[in-house]
């Protein structure tokens, strides 16, 4: 008799393998997050969260199905959730802190800068930086983390007639804004 503890055989190892291909996704996340977010310990933050709701909800999650485009789903939406609070509530400012804090602007380089100054021409980057949001981040779901148009569509919440439209505008624009500075 099992003890009413213990799971079924089938679903320990349907468990370990969602755990198995949710760690696996870790660097993808990170760099999704990065690039939202645009600061190295929010980008942090906002990965942790992705998995703490992940590993809650496992349950939810249907085995066969893309367990990356998932966790993109649940970290957009996280980071999306989070910014819409962040809108609601009250801003607190020290301004003699904010004074004595002040750097230039041309000083400041932000993780995401420096970890893409090492991995894409700066042409390129600050073309991509260029981009409205929107297309920035169905661009960079396709073209770096390599995800389906559907998949996109579920992270962004979009129809994928909608993804598609957005990638094709965000890449002609990153051609023209490429093709402008040479």
């Amino acid at each position: 008799m099992r003890s009413w503890r213990q799971d079924p055989p089938d679903r320990q190892s349907a468990a370990a393998g969602f755990e198995a291909g949710a760690l696996e996704c870790l660097d993808a996340l990170f760099s999704a997050a990065l690039r939202l977010t645009r600061d190295r310990a929010s980008a942090e933050d906002l990965v942790q969260e992705t998995y703490l709701k992940a590993f809650r909800f496992a349950s939810r999650f249907e085995p066969g199905t893309n367990v990356r485009a998932w966790l993109f789903t649940i970290l957009y939406n996280t980071h999306r959730n989070a910014r819409r609070d962040a809108w609601r509530a009250p801003i607190d400012v020290d301004t003699d802190l904010v004074e004595q804090a002040a750097v230039p602007a041309s000083d400041v380089t932000s993780p995401e800068q420096a970890l893409l100054q090492g991995t894409l021409s700066e042409d390129l980057r600050q073309a991509l930086d260029a981009l409205p949001e929107a297309y920035r981040q169905a661009v960079w779901l396709r073209d770096v983390e390599d995800l389906s148009y559907a998949e996109i569509g579920q992270v962004l919440d979009v129809a994928p007639g909608t993804v598609m439209s957005r990638i094709a505008r965000g890449r002609r624009q990153l051609f023209e804004r490429l093709r402008a500075r040479k």
